[in-house]
């Protein structure tokens, strides 16, 4: 995944997280408490990689050779067949 994909699925881990924690969900308390600990856990884990990416493609003062990196791993552009 891309730094903008991991941000984009960090916001529907969170509007998941709403949509369970809602009244009208259908889950029990118990039920909802863990599915919304757990859409939030992943929401943090996608922020934190999203966070990553974008550090490292905004790092302009780093080796060429990890820049490279960086690109190659977090952007669309340096992937195959990601956009131009």
């Amino acid at each position: 995944m891309t730094g903008p994909e991991h941000y984009r699925e960090a916001e529907a881990k969170l509007d998941l997280a709403r949509e369970i924690a809602h009244p009208d969900s259908g889950h029990d308390d118990s039920e909802a408490t863990l599915l919304v600990g757990l859409a939030l856990q992943r929401a943090q884990v996608h922020a934190t990689l999203a966070l990553a990416a974008a550090t490292g493609l905004a790092a302009d003062s780093m080796y060429q050779e990890d820049a490279n990196g960086w690109l190659l791993t977090a952007s669309a552009h340096g992937r195959t067949g990601g956009a131009s």
